[in-house]
């Protein structure tokens, strides 16, 4: 059936039967996409009959979709002209895992992060009606993004706009038993019946006009009505708030999925349609395993394992040391955004159940209950996606910075994280954390300088920023490690003719490139290159970096993030502060755009960051500068 269907307009030829078979065939192409591309799994499964319905009942080249996040618009992308290019799926200059206008007419509006779709799509709402167009407009959200905040708002503004908009409610974790179900799928018929609704009204007008007993006759039967409502339908808070709710509806039955989709089309104002799914549908080992197969990396359909064996990563090592903190300190607790398993979290919270607090994708608020917590005397350790911390910088400056709490903001997915592209690459926090007041900014050069760094942060009552990227260290080892101290950088080799400067996991990459420019002559002589671990962003080791590149007077910095305000822009400033001349300095880092999707290593060898490129170009750079200086 999947052959058939190459757009829209040929899902709507199809008969119910046939979908079901496209439904069969979705489900075991994206199950083989995924196994050799790695992706989301379990959320494409799992919306495989509401995409399908989605594309019968609208024309999504007029109508607006917005998906929350967007990791679940696989199907989407197949049945919109993409199906070749999955094949590409996350891969460097293919497809992207998330929606993105430049691909399609179909997706109105590139989302990555949870609970923007509502906002996004009311703007959407509103904008038609100034404009005077009448296309539908809906948001595809999961029940954990409700959670988030902006989420929360979108539904006050939507509700209290009356704005005709859908919200479609993709619940994937609610079990709601078969007679409560039925009883509310009554009632959300009855109420979408235009006949009902006249008729309710119009008796009541005719009831207010009878003397003395008619207005407290209809509070008396709308109080029995809310009642019984609230009894059978848990989700009357979207009615509170002024969304018809329908609902709820199995996600997994096309013909009523269908249905309901085409009475929202016919109400005024905005509906909440809530759908049951399960996550992983069809594939029994992600159905299972919901959460493992969320995200995942190639792997083996029939026994779901990995094919690429996990290592030691800098999540886990971050994990089992905060463990080990904790067994030592009763105040030390751990606060994560939903991302307890991501974060490396999961053997904290079993170990230290009541100083565990999962509050939901809701970062903003992840960090002000921190502040709270500091404020009264506990070391709060709030481990966050880079990305995520975006969400709240706010937060970080008012709540933590300007009161100089001892909030221990562990960044974890730092830098470049590959795949999953412009949402989610981790290049950005040096830069706005570097601009916040009273911030300690450091990042470890491997694993054990990680650990060093969790008890210097623990230990030293003030707000601190530890940076760490996704995945393993390097394979390059380091002979020691010695005690983190504050505003503090590591000499790791002594040289005269060249400094290079790095921060992170680019300090390995730092000492490789070392090794390899001193291996080339110069004139007859070999050059010596002195390579310092900056370890601090903020406050930088101005003594030690000032009297290493006063002596060398060439300069290189290496980072893992942007171009503008990280370490290259902090050694700028300290060149210019202490009125150093003839300097030479090169800065790698990445430029000031959004970088795409691919892997890591193809990435930073597109943006000239891997160790080859930078030893050549240093290499071109020096031999130019020599020549300038003989000719003199």
């Amino acid at each position: 059936m999947l052959e058939k269907v190459n757009s829209s307009s040929d899902v709507k030829k199809l008969s119910i039967e046939e979908k079901k078979e496209l439904a069969e065939d979705l489900r075991k192409y994206i199950l083989e996409i995924v196994s050799k591309n790695g992706g989301h799994l379990a959320s494409n499964l799992g919306v495989v009959e509401l995409t399908i319905a989605l594309h019968s009942v609208f024309d999504l080249e007029k109508d607006k979709l917005v998906w929350d996040v967007g990791h679940q618009t696989y199907v989407h992308k197949i049945l919109t002209g993409r199906k070749e290019q999955m094949k590409t799926l996350r891969k460097l200059d293919g497809l992207a895992g998330f929606p993105k206008t430049n691909e399609s007419v179909t997706d109105c509006f590139n989302t990555g992060h949870s609970s923007t779709s509502i906002s996004a799509a009311l703007g959407m709402a509103r904008a038609r009606d100034i404009e005077g167009k009448d296309n539908c407009v809906m948001a595809v959200i999961g029940d954990g993004a409700l959670t988030g905040g902006m989420a929360l708002e979108a539904l006050n503004d939507a509700g209290y706009s009356q704005t005709r908009l859908t919200v479609i409610l993709n619940d994937n974790e609610m079990s709601i038993s078969k007679n409560i179900g039925g009883v509310s799928m009554l009632l959300s018929k009855l109420r979408t019946k235009k006949s009902y609704t006249k008729s309710s009204d119009t008796l009541k007008k005719h009831i207010l006009k009878i003397p003395i007993v008619g207005k407290p006759f209809v509070r008396l039967v709308q109080k029995v009505k809310r009642s019984i409502k609230q009894l059978v339908i848990p989700k009357m808070f979207f009615e509170d708030i002024g969304f018809r709710y329908l609902g709820p509806v199995d996600g997994h039955n096309e013909e009523e999925l269908e249905r309901m989709l085409r009475i929202t089309k016919e109400l005024e104002g905005p509906v909440l349609l809530h759908v049951i799914t399960k996550k992983g549908k069809g594939y029994k080992i992600a159905e299972e395993n919901p959460d493992k197969f969320h995200a995942t990396g190639p792997f083996d359909i029939e026994t779901g394992k990995s094919k690429k064996e996990k290592s030691k990563d800098y999540s886990k090592v971050f994990g089992d040391k905060l463990v080990d903190l904790a067994q030592r300190n009763d105040k030390i607790v751990a606060v994560t955004a939903s991302m307890k398993d991501g974060t490396g979290l999961t053997r904290f919270a079993k170990e230290f159940p009541d100083r565990f607090f999962d509050i939901g994708i809701a970062e903003q608020h992840a960090v002000g209950l921190a502040a709270g917590m500091a404020k009264e005397g506990v070391i709060p350790v709030v481990p966050i996606y880079s990305s995520f911390y975006q969400r709240a910088y706010d937060q970080v400056i008012h709540d933590i910075a300007i009161q100089k709490l001892p909030v221990i903001m562990c960044v974890d997915r730092a830098g470049c994280v590959g795949a999953d592209g412009e949402t989610h690459q981790g290049l950005l926090d040096m830069a706005f954390f570097r601009l916040v007041p009273n911030l300690n900014i450091i990042a470890p050069k491997d694993f054990r300088e990680l650990e060093e760094m969790l008890e210097f942060a623990v230990n030293l009552k003030k707000p601190v920023v530890i940076r760490y990227p996704r995945g393993g260290e390097d394979k390059y080892r380091f002979e020691s490690c010695k005690q983190v101290k504050e505003g503090k950088a590591e000499i790791l080799q002594e040289g005269k003719d060249l400094t290079i400067i790095a921060i992170g996991k680019t300090v390995a990459r730092a000492m490789k490139v070392a090794e390899e420019i001193e291996k080339n002559e110069f004139e007859d002589n070999q050059l010596s290159v002195q390579v310092i671990n900056a370890r601090f962003l903020k406050p930088l080791d101005i003594e030690t970096i000032k009297e290493s590149i006063t002596k060398t007077k060439n300069v290189i910095t290496i980072e893992d993030g942007t171009i503008i305000n990280g370490l290259g822009t902090a050694v700028k400033e300290l060149i210019v502060d202490e009125k150093l001349e003839n300097i030479n300095l090169k800065t790698y880092a990445y430029p000031d755009k959004f970088i795409e999707h691919g892997s890591v290593d193809e990435l930073e060898k597109r943006y000239k960051l891997d160790e080859e490129t930078i030893v050549k170009d240093f290499l071109n750079y020096y031999k130019q500068d020599i020549a300038k200086a003989l000719q003199k």
